[in-house]
């Protein structure tokens, strides 16, 4: 699996990070109401298959468990390799601003399960990718206004004015 995998797959380690889970106990977990329940939503037979996926890449490891009159329980657990996949994931960014309403939400959740000092890091990292995509913006929208492109302008502001309500966002989780 490589590093543009998608957040649902690594958020799912997430969930492994303190114990092993079965399945549908990750998937009541995901699903909480309180919790990320409010980001996103999957299917249970579509986490089964991400479940899967992650243990073929190597970063799940599985125990059958026996049950009385039910089938077998596949309790997972982090391997190595999935835990600093994990780790890599939480710590850094999102590098686009469209990720930020799923991804970088999922993020902040499973960094505040990590402790204050992890938070405070996604958070200051994210701010710093923030005010890089608002320099960025800010020459773009100068040099479309130098050219009098005043609609292309128009379509920059706005931008620029995403980007600034995301850092005050990103301020107001700082102080939470």
């Amino acid at each position: 699996m490589s590093s543009s995998s998608l957040t649902i797959e690594l958020a799912l380690l997430g969930f492994l990070r303190q114990e092993p889970r079965h399945g549908y106990a990750i998937y009541q977990a995901l699903s909480a109401p309180a919790g990320l329940g409010q980001v996103w939503q999957i299917k249970l037979s579509q986490l089964y298959a991400l479940l899967g996926k992650l243990e073929e890449a190597g970063y799940l490891a599985a125990t059958i468990e026996p049950q009385d009159n039910k089938p077998p329980r596949k309790n997972y657990h982090l391997t190595d390799a999935g835990r600093t996949a994990y780790l890599t994931w939480v710590q850094n960014p999102v590098l686009h601003g469209r990720s930020l309403r799923l991804e970088f939400l999922v993020k902040l959740y499973f960094a505040r399960l990590e402790g204050p000092d992890a938070t405070a890091h996604l958070l200051a990292a994210q701010r710093a990718q923030c005010r890089q995509w608002l320099a960025a913006g800010q020459e773009i929208a100068q040099a479309e206004e130098a050219r009098g492109r005043r609609y292309s302008l128009l379509v920059h502001q706005f931008r620029l004015g995403q980007i600034q309500a995301m850092l005050a966002w990103l301020d107001q989780c700082a102080e939470a």
